[in-house]
């Protein structure tokens, strides 16, 4: 089953840099059952070690506390193994690294559920670069898929939190405090 808006989101255990302080005790699997109860950003980029990838996953860290006063978790994935995601975080961020991020990188070493969530790029094995706000029912409720060379915006990924948080008709540009669209 595909990922589809307004459905529930492809079920994932996958291995996680969760907790772990030294190679020796990575893997810890992290399940989408967990995050019931709560909303879940999950993103997925395609590499270690790449380019447009470290920006994103910085900014998100930088602003997780606005995530958690959301009541929303973040998480990162993408194909490489939980070893490779051990070594980027810590690498540091003027090494090209992500060393500080403070959330969990999961490892979808099989490409499962990157293919789940219809983001795997099949010639190249890695996923490619796409966000999902799953909902706390296990609903999923955003999906984008960009091109691999356009990092997202933290600003939007909020918005759009927000606005499905909102639970209304939120208008294009649609802001905290705004007022939702009225149907008469």
């Amino acid at each position: 089953m595909l990922a589809q808006v307004g459905k529930p989101a492809p079920d994932f255990t996958l291995p996680s840099t969760k907790d772990a302080t030294g190679p020796k005790d990575l893997g810890k699997a992290i399940a989408l059952r967990e995050y019931r109860g709560r909303w879940l950003v999950l993103f997925f980029y395609p590499l270690d070690f790449t380019f447009v990838c470290p920006t994103e996953i910085t900014a998100l860290s930088d602003r997780l506390d606005e995530f958690t006063d959301l009541d929303a978790g973040v998480l990162g994935c993408s194909t490489d193994s939980v070893f490779s995601h051990w070594a980027w975080l810590n690498t540091p961020k003027a090494q090209n690294g992500i060393q500080g991020t403070r959330y969990p990188l999961i490892a979808d070493f099989t490409k499962e559920t990157a293919r789940a969530y219809g983001v795997l790029d099949e010639s190249s094995g890695a996923a490619q670069r796409g966000l999902f706000i799953i909902d706390p029912e296990g609903t999923l409720k955003y999906a984008v898929v960009t091109a691999d060379n356009v990092g997202r915006s933290v600003d939007e990924t909020l918005r759009v939190l927000q606005a499905l948080q909102a639970g209304g008709l939120c208008a294009a540009d649609w802001k905290p405090g705004k007022a939702l669209l009225q149907v008469a």
